[in-house]
């Protein structure tokens, strides 16, 4: 009977013999252990390279696109003269404004996110399921989903009795791309809290102090420094994350672009220069972001 279920259940090619010609996909192999800690090694030396390196990497990244323009007939000259003709404004009017955006973004989530942090800790069961929940959901939802439903469910304009408030499109991202970032400032302030050893909570206890006190005289200021490294990481990462308003109408550095390659001809040959200089901004604004958030990671490891 045993024997019946396995020949019923078997996949030919696999668990049996094939009794087809056609071909059969053979299972999927790791790599070997070789081969995994090469990959490691190879993580860990990108990962220890100073910045020479990476912008030697960006150059030559440059470097090996101007084949493809000089193959496109457009050259290399005429490319270079366009996009250095419209860098001052792609750098006041475009990549500014992302900046702009991602420093109204998390002072916007960071706020709400902390109370929301708080609120996961909070002896009142309600709000301590509710925190959680919006805490969960917008954790895992998509950054551009959200950013669609923002902007398709607020309003043009506001009007309040006789004044007219409008809300820009740029309004709108910053709102839809705080909701995700709340969501993640609210677990690091929660996961911050609850790292703090309990001693601390039954020193104040015994102390007299109140709840209320001992987290904002007690707790909290420990959670800060822990709390720091995090933080910068998701502001790096918020900051990569904001040409995703360009989809939605917003005239960041990504949408600017575009409009600039078309006043110049939309020639595929300028695709490479443009997006190529947009990399290195952020990188440039970014990578210095992400090696001073390892060194705060260094300075405040907490050892337990």
């Amino acid at each position: 009977m045993v024997e019946l279920v396995r020949q019923r259940n078997a996949i030919p090619g696999l668990s049996a013999p094939t009794t087809s010609d056609l071909a059969v996909l053979k299972p999927f192999q790791l790599a070997s252990s070789n081969d995994k800690l090469n990959q490691i090694a190879f993580c860990e030396w990108l990962g220890n390279r100073s910045p020479s390196h990476m912008v030697l990497f960006l150059l030559l990244f440059v470097l090996v696109s101007f084949p493809a323009l000089a193959a496109g007939g457009y050259g290399i000259e005429k490319a270079m003269d366009a996009l250095f003709r419209w860098m001052p404004f792609l750098l006041s009017k475009g990549f500014l404004f992302n900046v702009l955006i991602s420093v109204l973004v998390m002072l916007i989530g960071t706020a709400v996110g902390a109370l929301v942090g708080l609120g996961q800790i909070s002896l009142f069961k309600p709000l301590r399921i509710f925190c959680w929940s919006i805490t969960q959901f917008f954790r895992n939802s998509p950054w551009l989903v959200l950013l669609f439903i923002v902007m398709l469910a607020f309003p043009f304009e506001i009007n309040i009795g006789g004044l007219t408030i409008p809300v820009p499109d740029w309004m709108k991202a910053v709102i839809g791309l705080s909701l995700p970032i709340m969501a993640n400032i609210a677990e690091i302030v929660r996961g911050a809290v609850q790292s703090v050893p309990t001693g601390q909570w039954e020193a104040a206890e015994s102390l007299a102090f109140s709840r209320t006190k001992t987290l904002w005289q007690i707790i909290l200021p420990q959670c800060f420094k822990r709390m720091i490294p995090p933080w910068m990481n998701w502001y790096a990462i918020l900051t990569m994350a904001t040409p995703l308003v360009s989809i939605l109408g917003v005239e960041d550095i990504l949408r600017l672009s575009r409009d600039a390659m078309e006043a110049e001809g939309n020639n595929p040959a300028l695709l490479m220069p443009f997006y190529s200089f947009i990399l290195i901004l952020f990188f440039i604004y970014c990578y210095p972001i992400a090696k001073w958030t390892q060194r705060l990671e260094r300075k405040f490891n907490v050892k337990t």
